[in-house]
């Protein structure tokens, strides 16, 4: 594969045969000589990385890691300069994103009613008008919104606003579900509701991607742990072993509640 190819092409000495989305999806994540650059400055690089399908990724690092970029690269909301991405043999784009869900640490949300912002999402897939109100019920009841369903969407709440953002991108039934740092200034009880969901997903075999930089947090949630420096990857290990003894100094120092630089 030439380094310059600017696209996500499935690198023909690894990858089998096309086969229906539901049957390898979400699979695992594989990245390999993966780089995106803007006006010649290198701000992710990440040569290899392999993601189970089951367990929680929690990405770490300090600002300007390349955390939110590493989510949308893999999204494919963006291209990256050279590199490919594939969920289990099919390589990230349209097929694969159809399957994902994400949300942002500020959420966006529809001028309409919070029900009506779950029921724009529901009325694109199939499914009745009454599937659809009992579909909706469902969600709201689960992030603790069910009394709020008539109520102005934006005159919730910031930490009503995310479990909303969150239940919309539910509604989908994603196989992959990527979070930007989705509790950052949230109250307590939306942290730990947030949370709740999050391992409720995981356990419902949604792969979770979930970007934080609250070390506690991390603890929680993650079954491995991914720590960028500099857009690099500098470790990638299972949660018990990173927090236990990290091998890279930057993420010792970052453990350890020291600026890194």
């Amino acid at each position: 594969m030439p380094d310059a190819a600017p696209l996500i092409p499935t690198p023909a000495s690894d990858a089998g045969p096309q086969t229906p989305r539901d049957r390898v999806l979400p699979g695992a994540l594989r990245i390999e000589r993966l780089a995106l650059e803007v006006a010649g400055k290198p701000l992710v690089n990440i040569e290899r990385l392999v993601l189970d399908p089951r367990s929680v990724t929690v990405i770490m690092g300090p600002n300007g890691a390349g955390k939110s970029l590493f989510l949308r690269l893999v999204h494919g909301l963006i291209a990256p300069t050279r590199g490919w991405i594939s969920w289990g043999e099919v390589a990230c784009g349209e097929a694969t994103r159809s399957t994902q869900a994400m949300v942002f640490q500020k959420p966006v949300l529809l001028r309409r009613s919070v029900a009506a912002n779950i029921d724009f999402v529901l009325r694109r897939r199939s499914g009745t008008k009454p599937e659809r109100r009992a579909r909706c019920e469902e969600l709201l009841t689960r992030v603790g919104l069910a009394d709020r369903a008539q109520q102005p969407a934006r005159l919730l709440s910031g930490g009503e606003q995310q479990r909303l953002a969150l239940a919309r991108a539910l509604a989908t039934r994603p196989k992959v579900l990527l979070l930007d740092e989705p509790t950052a200034s949230l109250d307590p009880a939306s942290v730990q509701m947030i949370e709740q969901i999050v391992l409720a997903s995981s356990a419902d075999q949604t792969k979770v991607i979930f970007v934080t930089h609250d070390v506690g947090q991390a603890r929680r949630l993650a079954g491995d742990v991914a720590f960028l420096h500099h857009g690099q990857l500098v470790e990638h290990r299972p949660a018990a072993a990173f927090f236990a003894t990290p091998s890279s100094e930057a993420a010792k120092a970052y453990l350890s509640g020291n600026i890194v630089l």
